[in-house]
């Protein structure tokens, strides 16, 4: 019997292994490979793949930028206080709420901006981190990609004193990006670098 709960808990399952696998190696650029084919083969084959039937079977793998370790960044982050929540649409789960929490320091030299990291409210929480940048809608997804979901498993990890990486590497597109089936928060107005990011997924 097929049961969709079950096969999303082992999609999730599945990226959780492989983004804990990132964070303990000492080999970006390979942990980077062993994601790409994970992605690979859960896109071509396993029940939860956000593509659709005709785009399933022609599916050959997703694209990428080349690696480029100058987009992997250790960052500190400054804590936002007071900001107001965001409510983003969410299809049929209602609204997702989106509290601002941290902004990045690090990142304007190189790409023109800081990024804010949001807390998704609702049970658990989690931390998310879309952006959008001068690629976007012309080499990548033009609503923008995500760096850190971590609801979904994707977390780079950090340093104990309270630095985050923020790998550009690891970047990919919302499942609304392969089916109008979704609807995924993307990237907000203060989340939009001037720089282009050729790194992660793209179209």
């Amino acid at each position: 019997m097929v049961n969709p709960r079950c096969d999303l808990w082992d999609w999730r399952r599945r990226i959780g292994d492989v983004y804990g696998a990132i964070r303990a190696s000492g080999e970006p650029e390979a942990a980077w490979l062993a994601w790409r084919a994970t992605r690979d083969a859960l896109f071509g084959g396993h029940p939860q793949s956000p593509l659709e039937g005709d785009a399933r079977a022609r599916f050959a793998g997703l694209r990428y930028f080349p690696y480029d370790p100058d987009l992997r960044r250790l960052v500190e982050l400054t804590p936002v206080a007071d900001a107001p929540a965001i409510s983003v649409p969410a299809g049929e789960d209602g609204h997702v709420v989106l509290h601002p929490f941290a902004r990045t320091r690090g990142l304007a030299g190189a790409l023109g901006g800081e990024l804010s990291l949001f807390w998704i409210g609702g049970y658990g929480g989690g931390v998310f981190l879309p952006f959008a940048d001068a690629t976007s809608g012309q080499e990548s997804y033009g609503g923008g990609r995500y760096v850190l979901d971590s609801i979904k498993g994707a977390d780079l990890g950090g340093t104990p004193d309270g630095r985050v990486w923020i790998d550009f590497n690891f970047a990919y597109a919302p499942s609304c990006a392969y089916s109008q089936r979704y609807v995924c928060p993307l990237a907000l107005p203060e989340n939009r670098l001037d720089a282009a990011v050729r790194a992660g997924e793209r179209l």
